[in-house]
């Protein structure tokens, strides 16, 4: 007899088809109307070449992100996951799918200024059934969660200083880990553009290592700040450059309120690169 049952839609043992080699685990049938909905998997259950790197990324980062998440709902049945600059949510789905429903307490929130988007995300959690998934629509710079607390804060691909918005958000939240990848750093390079002559502008002389300094700096800059905060900071790929050119994952879990030493540390950076990014304000604040 077929491993598939003769009662399974043809479109559903397509997708337990195409995705045996991406999904973790068994492929659920809701598991496939979620992607269909979100349009990662076409309506006969197929899977083309766009989608399925868009969908390996994000479920490599659900694993990189599931040891962390693992542990908070163990040690916190009400853990709060905030996914922030959600777009159309693709990461907050699958981490409730594979990680937050499971386990049967924890909730997601997403937070996206889009209305239309968080409308449309809002009433999919709804028809899947994740009512422990909800919604804001609001800019990640004005949003306050209802108790002033989440647990993780994810951010993918928010653009340029967004990212920092993501940083100040966690630490009002008094998140425990913080999960980054940037997008579009441009910030510190229109700093370095028109900052005084220093010691190593040579680095930054020309307008493409400029732009390229630039970013790189920018998320040394927010490691550093994560780690005068009290993180431990890991940074790393997430996928390979093939599949997408932002793929710096900045993975932070707090275990002490601050470091004098990475206080230093970043102290000395600004002062060599002769400019201070907006970020900076989270140590100002503190100082």
């Amino acid at each position: 007899m077929s491993k598939h049952s003769s009662r399974e839609r043809p479109d559903v043992i397509a997708a337990q088809k195409v995705l045996a080699e991406v999904w973790p685990g068994g492929v659920r049938k809701s598991s496939v109307e979620l992607l269909k909905a979100l349009h990662v998997l076409t309506r006969d259950g197929g899977l083309n070449l766009d989608s399925r790197r868009k969908l390996k990324q994000v479920l490599h980062l659900v694993q990189l992100l599931r040891p962390s998440l693992d542990a908070l709902l163990a040690e916190r049945p009400e853990t709060i996951v905030a996914d922030l600059g959600t777009g159309k949510s693709y990461l907050g789905f699958l981490l409730y799918d594979l990680v937050v429903g499971p386990a049967g307490h924890g909730s997601l929130v997403g937070v996206d200024v889009r209305a239309d988007l968080v409308e449309r995300s809002q009433a999919l959690a709804k028809a899947c059934g994740f009512d422990r998934m909800s919604f804001v629509a609001g800019g990640i710079a004005d949003t306050a969660l209802p108790g002033g607390r989440a647990d993780m804060v994810t951010a993918l691909h928010a653009c340029d200083t967004a990212t920092d918005d993501a940083i100040r958000f966690a630490l009002r939240h008094q998140a425990k880990v913080v999960a980054l990848i940037p997008c579009c750093q441009a910030e510190v390079a229109s700093l370095l553009e028109g900052a005084k002559p220093a010691p190593i502008d040579q680095l930054w002389r020309h307008p493409m290592h400029r732009r390229e300094f630039g970013a790189h700096a920018t998320n040394v800059l927010r490691a550093l700040v994560l780690e005068a905060q009290g993180y431990k900071v890991r940074v790393t790929e997430f996928t390979g450059l093939e599949h997408s050119l932002k793929n710096e994952l900045i993975l932070a879990t707090r275990h002490q309120q601050g470091n004098a030493l990475a206080r230093r540390k970043l102290d000395q950076l600004v002062e060599q690169l002769g400019v201070r990014p907006g970020l900076l304000d989270v140590m100002d604040a503190v100082a």
